[in-house]
């Protein structure tokens, strides 16, 4: 079994996944001494999603690649990458920010993806880019053993994202997007047109100031 290590978490609403970037504007005292502890040492903490009741048990170690802006406050823009899976053991206390004993995964040893998959997902993910007017802000890695955490970059659903994180399987995942592309684009347009048709309704487009 591996070993666990203490990680300091970042409770965000989204997930993180391995080999993504993510950008970061940390402004909040506790984790400026997180970040900025994180920096110095080259060490990682950990990115999970926080929801109304806490936060869930699995999530992504991330790094910081680069500081875009220092701010006089302290404020930092930062650029972080998606680094290793893991789940959390048990809190540990001690610190301000949240940390905890986490144990890292993986996908398991015999997971692959056939190349028919492959292709399926990939003409699925260009028809949803190219019907959404979406783009990912790097290119993928067709060659990629865990593309899928890639191509689901596009996706906003924190749920579906959460799913995947804690899949062990390419192919499980593949499969999951296949399915799940036609119905993210479904959903963009409804939400496309319900935004085109919301400055129509009412009799102004501006309330008052304490309304």
């Amino acid at each position: 079994m591996a070993h666990s290590e203490v990680l300091p978490l970042f409770p965000l609403p989204l997930v993180l996944f391995p080999r993504t970037p993510l950008p970061l504007h940390i402004f909040e005292e506790r984790y400026k001494k997180m970040i900025g502890e994180a920096i110095s040492f080259q060490s990682e903490f950990g990115v999970v999603l926080g929801k109304d009741k806490g936060i869930v048990s699995t999530g992504c170690s991330a790094s910081v690649e680069s500081v875009r802006k220092r701010y006089p406050d302290g404020r930092m823009d930062i650029q972080t990458w998606g680094r290793r899976r893991f789940e959390i053991l048990e809190l540990v206390e001690g610190e301000e920010y949240l940390r905890a004993s986490v144990r890292y995964f993986d996908d398991a040893s015999e997971s692959y993806a056939s190349a028919e998959l492959i292709r399926q997902v990939a003409e699925s993910f260009r028809k949803v880019c190219r019907d959404t007017n979406q783009s990912l802000d790097f290119d993928p890695d067709w060659n990629d053993a865990q593309l899928s955490f890639q191509l689901a970059q596009i996706v906003g659903d924190a749920d579906f994202r959460q799913q995947l994180l804690t899949m062990r399987s390419e192919q499980e995942r593949l499969e999951r997007l296949v399915s799940y592309f036609p119905f993210h684009l479904q959903r963009f347009k409804h939400n496309e047109a319900i935004r085109e048709r919301a400055p129509q309704n009412g009799h102004s487009k501006h309330l008052p100031v304490g309304e």
